[in-house]
């Protein structure tokens, strides 16, 4: 399996789609191995998107391509900026907020860094914000996204490693509002500094703040109803996606009215090709998963890691090291899909809450969208705001510094992850 996994590097190396280089490399694993037929790589690709849980990926990307269609999104605007225009760097702190609110809507991490810096881009321009510093404020505070429901990263991690996602989606709540709080906290620092002045002296009134959150209502209840229906029955998970169309369809054209035959066409069009790349990286990977089972690299890897140290403080500090390397060369989606069946049972085995661990490793693999070399969101921030990569990579630095001490937190106090899942489900 060491040759199948330096091919795949190779491959990434030579700037192969990710999909089909692990694709190809599985099968490598398969050619090189005569015991094992090759209709088992066949099997597993099928396999591999054969899992019921896995129906909520395409139906919450529709959703959240809907949602973006239906003007929730500058409705959640208007509410970030009242509640942050007397702050410094006032249009950076817009991006936190938003984050928060859009990790309801669009549960990706990559289109959300892509959406914030087309709308908030140019008016941080204007204003006299640095491009690299612009695009990397609506890039690093895109992860929120990852952790407020519904998130896909925690969807591929229950789906892949059978860790209840409900269970998920509530643990995810207090990260993601704790890292809002310290990226606005990095941005006051840093536009302090660098002279980004608040838009209005005084805070916007109660009043106006009530009015933006009540024209953004639909947006923001709309991940409690999710938990809400989880816990209680009402719906799975898969269902909740689909319940999740339903929803931003009745709210664009019944509510807003805001949702036309265009712009309905557009986001099926635009889910189709978000839904095809992550579909193809789920069935290739199976044939690849496939080969790390079968030479016990989870047994192997378990052996490593409890040689260095049994302390599960210490052991998650090393794996949160690992998993940002590999963030670095591979996009979230394939590590979340090979690494979480290989540190699951190494984590479970000494105690570490599945769920928590959950939100530590899909926190810090969906770091790796603006680190070089393969950060996604990185180049996408960096092109539609005219810099260069390494400009961004350069400004994103205390923000990726205030990322790492909420992965921190989450380590040390796992009672504040576990906190509202056991409140909402109870303990084990």
């Amino acid at each position: 399996m060491l040759i199948a996994i330096f091919v795949f590097l190779l491959f990434l190396l030579f700037g192969m789609p990710v999909a089909f280089a692990i694709g190809i490399s599985g099968m490598f694993f398969f050619l090189i191995t005569p015991e094992l037929p090759l209709s088992i790589a066949a099997q597993r690709t099928v396999a591999s998107t054969q899992s019921y849980t896995l129906l909520a990926i395409p139906l919450f990307v529709f959703a959240g391509n809907l949602m973006n269609n239906t003007g929730i999104t500058k409705r959640l605007i208007k509410l970030a900026n009242a509640l942050t225009g007397h702050m410094y760097g006032n249009l950076a702190q817009v991006s936190c907020v938003l984050s928060t609110l859009m990790g309801g809507v669009s549960g990706s991490a990559n289109a959300d860094a892509a959406m914030e810096t087309r709308i908030l881009g140019p008016s941080m321009t204007k204003r006299g914000y640095s491009p690299g510093y612009s695009a990397a404020i609506n890039g690093v505070t895109s992860l929120i996204t990852c952790t407020i429901p519904p998130s896909m990263g925690l969807i591929i991690y229950g789906s892949v490693g059978e860790v209840s996602i409900g269970r998920l989606f509530a643990a995810g709540i207090v990260p993601g509002l704790l890292m809002m709080v310290v990226l606005m906290m990095a941005v006051r620092i840093t536009a302090k500094k660098r002279g980004y002045i608040p838009e209005r002296a005084e805070r916007a009134s109660l009043s106006e703040i009530g009015k933006a959150a009540i024209e953004s209502i639909w947006a923001l209840i709309f991940p409690v109803i999710l938990i809400v229906g989880i816990r209680f029955g009402v719906l799975t998970p898969s269902e909740s996606g689909a319940f999740a169309v339903v929803y931003a369809v009745f709210v664009g054209a019944c509510i807003y009215k805001e949702l036309s035959w265009q712009a309905f066409l557009q986001s099926l069009k635009d889910s189709i090709g978000d839904i095809g790349v992550i579909m193809a990286l789920v069935a290739l990977s199976g044939i690849f998963g496939y080969g790390i089972v079968y030479d016990s690299i989870p047994q192997k890897m378990a052996s490593l890691l409890l040689g260095i140290t049994t302390n599960p403080y210490l052991l998650q500090f090393i794996i949160v090291i690992l998993l940002i390397m590999c963030g670095m060369f591979m996009e979230t989606t394939v590590v979340a899909l090979l690494l979480t069946p290989i540190l699951l049972p190494i984590i479970t085995n000494i105690g570490i809450d599945p769920v928590q661990f959950g939100i530590v490793m899909m926190t810090t693999v969906t770091m790796g969208i603006m680190t070089p070399p393969v950060g996604i969101a990185l180049y996408t921030t960096s092109s539609l705001m005219g810099c260069s990569p390494e400009d961004v990579a350069k400004e994103s630095i205390p923000f990726i510094v205030a990322i790492l001490i909420v992965v921190a937190i989450c380590i040390l106090f796992k009672d504040l992850i576990l906190f509202v899942p056991n409140l909402i489900f109870g303990t084990y």
